[in-house]
């Protein structure tokens, strides 16, 4: 039986919709970690790189400092009420904005150098598709950052859950996903003040959707 991915942006679009408007005021102090993420990713001057469910776009700025005016900065997101607040803020000066689907992106394979994606994995309903659909789209050698502003423990304590093992970002999950996506994970980072995951994108390309 299939699964119809309309139902799944559907569900995605439920929950950020009505937290739009009120999003960069819950997390008003989040700036220099995003920064201190996107300088994690050592980008290259005038280098092509993607924010995967980009939000409101606080990482625009940072992504833009990083790779310059002659860089090329897409924030792509599924919801159009998160990419109106990135614009009323000001941040479409920093990267187009792209309301997209990551699983399915319009954008050619190896075209990017990286990806930033903030909070991105929790909301992904079908996190293997999305990782290799990120994957096709970086050239080889390409990195992925995936980034929380706090780490997995205060996150699930500020949810008022457990923290599990099985949990997608704990360590061995992430890794297994990661390398069956056609990532290399290079480093785990998991504090209460930030969870960062850098990976590299593997010589040879696996099986996802758009791939030639």
């Amino acid at each position: 039986m299939s699964v119809d991915p309309r139902n799944d942006q559907r569900s995605v679009r439920e929950f950020f919709s009505p937290r739009a408007a009120g999003w960069d005021t819950r997390f008003p102090d989040d700036g220099p970690a995003y920064a201190a993420a996107v300088a994690a990713l050592d980008l290259p001057s005038g280098g092509a790189v993607l924010d995967a469910g980009c939000g409101t776009g606080r990482a625009l700025p940072a992504l833009r400092s990083a790779v310059g005016p002659r860089g090329t900065v897409l924030g792509a997101d599924l919801t159009p009420a998160m990419l109106m607040e990135a614009a009323d803020a000001g941040r479409a000066e920093f990267g187009s904005l792209l309301l997209t689907d990551i699983s399915r992106l319009p954008l050619v394979d190896d075209c990017l150098d990286a990806v930033f994606a903030a909070g991105l994995i929790s909301h992904l309903p079908h996190p293997a598709v999305g990782l290799a659909e990120l994957a096709r789209v970086v050239h080889s050698g390409g990195r992925l950052a995936l980034f929380h502003p706090v780490g997995r423990a205060a996150l699930a304590n500020r949810q008022g859950r457990e923290l599990r093992d099985d949990d997608l970002r704990a360590a061995p999950q992430l890794d297994a996903l990661l390398t069956a996506s056609g990532w290399t994970m290079t480093s785990y980072e998991d504090q209460d003040a930030r969870f960062l995951v850098l990976a590299v994108r593997k010589g040879e390309r696996t099986g996802g959707p758009g791939n030639s």
